[in-house]
C-alpha cells in the first residue's frame, strides 16, 4: 500500500503525445482482431447501452481525457460496442454482458483476458488497463524455440518484446544477444536495442544512446524519447526499492539530459517516492508541496489521493497531518465526489476537529446516497466520530 497511490500517477504521464481522448476503432470485430494481431495489442471493449448513465459519464469524462487517450491508444485497439444493436447482440453471444458498462480486455486470439462491470474514473481506469496488460504473456510462444537453441535476431527480438509486455526480466537474454553480435548497427539490431533498453542504469541503455541518431531515423525521435522516459522511470523505481541515492540521481540526470521538457515533472514524482522510501518525512512533504502546486493544483482526485498518502504514511506526524488536511480540503472545494469529503472528515477527526469532521461526513453521506457500499463506509465513520 505504501507506494500504491503515488505509483498510479507516474507511468501514464510518460506516454506518446496523442490526440485528446481515446481513438476508437470503427471496423468489424473480425477486423479488430486482425488489427490487434498485426500491432501485437489487446483489444479494449466498452460494451455499453445508449440509455446507461454511467456509460454516458465515462464517454464524456473519462474516454475524452488526454492521459487516458495517451495510455489506451498506445496499448490497445479500442472499441465501443452498443450491445443492443446487431453487432452487439452478435458479440454478446460470445462475450455475455449482464450490466452496463462492461469493460473487457480481449487478446488477438479472441480470449477474454479481463472483465469489469461498472463505470470507472480516470486513474482507476488506467490502472485497470495496466492490470489487463500484466495478465497477458505471449512469451511462452517463443520460449520453447529459444530454449532449443534458436538465436535468430527475429526470434530473440520477439521473445524480449513479449517478456517486456509481461513485465518479466529480459536483462540476461538481451545481454547474451548483444554480446553475440558483431554489428549492432543493422536495422534489426538497432530495433532490438530500442526494445531491450528497459532500464536507464544498464549497458544496453548506453548502447541505445550511442546509436540514438540511427535509431531515430529507423523509428522516430518520439519513440526514442518514450523509451528513455520509461527506462528512467524503471531505474527510479529500482532506486526506491533499494534506497539507492546514486541510482535515483542518475535517473533524474538522464531525464534532464535526454528529455528536458519532462524532467521537472519526472523529478517531482521521483523525489516523492524516493523520500518516502527512505523515511525522510521532511523532504517528502516538500516534494508533496511541489506536486500539489504543479500537478494536482486543479485536480481534486489527485489532491485527495495526496492527502490520503500523507495520512497513511505519517499518521503520527502532526505537521504532516496538517498538510494532509490542507490538501483534503482543497479536494472538496474542487470536486463533489463523496470520497473526497470522506477523506477530509477522516483527517479532521484525526486532527481533533470532531464537529467539523461530522459536518464533512454528513456531506459525504448525502453524496453517497444510492451507493450501498459507499453509504456503509461513510456510516462507519459517522459512528466512529459520534463515539469519540
Amino acid at each position: 500500500m505504501r507506494f500504491t497511490i503515488i505509483l498510479l500517477f507516474i507511468l501514464s504521464c510518460f506516454q506518446i503525445q496523442a490526440q485528446k481522448g481515446i481513438n476508437f476503432f470503427h471496423g468489424t470485430w473480425e477486423e479488430a482482431l486482425a488489427e490487434a494481431k498485426a500491432k501485437d495489442k489487446l483489444i479494449f471493449v466498452d460494451a455499453y447501452a445508449v440509455w446507461c448513465g454511467p456509460c454516458k459519464r465515462m464517454a464524456k469524462n473519462v474516454f475524452t481525457d488526454k492521459k487516458v487517450g495517451e495510455f489506451y491508444n498506445e496499448n490497445f485497439i479500442n472499441m465501443k460496442i452498443d450491445m443492443e444493436k446487431k453487432m452487439g447482440r452478435s458479440f454478446g453471444r460470445t462475450y455475455p454482458v449482464s450490466a452496463f458498462p462492461t469493460l473487457m480486455y480481449i487478446d488477438y486470439n479472441g480470449e477474454l483476458v479481463h472483465k469489469v462491470k461498472g463505470g470507472q474514473q480516470i486513474d482507476p481506469f488506467i490502472k485497470l488497463g495496466k492490470f489487463a496488460l500484466g495478465k497477458v504473456d505471449f512469451s511462452k510462444d517463443f520460449k520453447v524455440a529459444y530454449e532449443k537453441g534458436d538465436r535468430s535476431p527475429e526470434l530473440v527480438y520477439n521473445y524480449v518484446k513479449a517478456l517486456n509486455k509481461a513485465g518479466k526480466s529480459t536483462l540476461k537474454i538481451s545481454n547474451e544477444y548483444v554480446r553475440s553480435q558483431n554489428d549492432l548497427t543493422t536495422d534489426q539490431n538497432l530495433k532490438f536495442l530500442l526494445e531491450a533498453a528497459t532500464h536507464a542504469d544498464s549497458r544496453i541503455f548506453d548502447l541505445m544512446i550511442e546509436n540514438k541518431s540511427a535509431i531515430e531515423k529507423l523509428t522516430s525521435k518520439q519513440d526514442v524519447k518514450n523509451k528513455i522516459e520509461k527506462a528512467c522511470f524503471k531505474s527510479a523505481k529500482k532506486a526506491v526499492k533499494y534506497q539507492n541515492a546514486d541510482l535515483h540521481k542518475d535517473a533524474l540526470k538522464k531525464m534532464k539530459k535526454y528529455v528536458p521538457e519532462k524532467a521537472a515533472q519526472f523529478a517531482v514524482y521521483a523525489e516523492m517516492e524516493f523520500c518516502l522510501a527512505c523515511g525522510d518525512g521532511k523532504k517528502y512533504l516538500k516534494a508533496c508541496e511541489k506536486y500539489a502546486k504543479k500537478e494536482a493544483k486543479n485536480n481534486p482526485e489527485k489532491l485527495n489521493d495526496l492527502a490520503l498518502a500523507i495520512f497513511q504514511n505519517f499518521p503520527e506526524d502532526t505537521g504532516a497531518l496538517k498538510k494532509a488536511e490542507k490538501y483534503a480540503k482543497k479536494a472538496t472545494e474542487k470536486g463533489t465526489e463523496y470520497n473526497y469529503f470522506l477523506t477530509y472528515a477522516t483527517i479532521l477527526l484525526e486532527n481533533g476537529k470532531k464537529q467539523d469532521a461530522l459536518i464533512m461526513a454528513n456531506k459525504s453521506l448525502d453524496l453517497a446516497k444510492g451507493k450501498r457500499s459507499a453509504e456503509g463506509n461513510v456510516m462507519r465513520l459517522i459512528r466512529k466520530i459520534e463515539r469519540s
